[in-house]
């Protein structure tokens, strides 16, 4: 197994987990599926992909979270035409009068989104030796263009920071990535680890772990989802 370095840093991201409908929410942190979505659109892997996703469904993943300030935006979206009424609920979404009927010409889907603004995070993905290596190249020179959650939401910093054999030596390039960060006279305020999180497959407390539908079995037009716990722990590497 390898690891990836990966570094989302951007003025927006979205990682939504639990969206219905018009209301597209944000996580505070980004998901798996969110950062296999990027990993796929690096390598161009479209479509299900259910048997590589089967293979990276039980890969461990960390993400570093920072004592920064993190605030959402909300936006509200009135977007286009040509949704199938007959859908009841593309229907419902569609702007209609006070009789119900539709505005002359038509209608725009309504939604609001949320987003997270001026944050970064720091993932550490371990991978078979093979998977890790053909992501590692895909970052580096990508088949799409790479987002943080939304087309919109486009990183400020390099995504792929390095590929490493141990998970410690990954975490000793995050600090690195953090020392630099901070060195950088133009920030206002330091980076400083919050919390850690991880997977955690059988909790035996369930009042401190949280439980996502964020794994990804298949994308595509029917994509599918399997839970996993997660568990937000004190970052255990230091940063001196």
């Amino acid at each position: 197994m390898k690891y990836l370095f990966l570094w989302l840093e951007g003025n927006l991201q979205s990682w939504g987990a639990d969206s219905r409908f018009d209301f597209r929410r944000t996580l505070w942190f980004p998901t798996k599926s969110g950062i296999y979505g990027l990993l796929l659109a690096a390598s161009g892997d479209s479509g299900p992909q259910e048997e590589l996703l089967a293979r990276m469904a039980d890969a461990p993943l960390s993400v570093l979270t920072f004592q920064h300030r993190l605030e959402k935006l909300n936006d509200y979206h009135m977007v286009g035409n040509g949704y199938d009424e007959s859908d009841k609920w593309e229907s419902r979404n569609i702007p209609r009068k006070k009789d119900g009927t539709k505005a002359v010409g038509g209608g725009a889907k309504r939604t609001y989104r949320e987003y997270l603004q001026n944050s970064c995070f720091a993932a550490v993905l371990g991978l078979p030796d093979e998977l890790a290596e053909k992501f590692a190249a895909a970052l580096q020179n990508p088949v799409y263009d790479l987002y943080l959650g939304r087309k919109c939401c486009v990183p400020s910093e390099m995504i792929f920071q390095g590929i490493f054999s141990m998970e410690t030596e990954a975490f000793e390039a995050v600090n690195a990535m953090i020392a630099r960060k901070n060195a950088d006279a133009s920030r206002t305020a330091p980076l400083i680890p919050l919390d850690l999180i991880q997977e955690i497959k059988t909790p035996e407390d369930l009042s401190v772990v949280e439980l996502l539908n964020d794994v990804p079995l298949r994308f595509g037009t029917n994509k599918l989802y399997r839970d996993r716990w997660i568990i937000h722990a004190e970052y255990p590497f230091g940063t001196n």
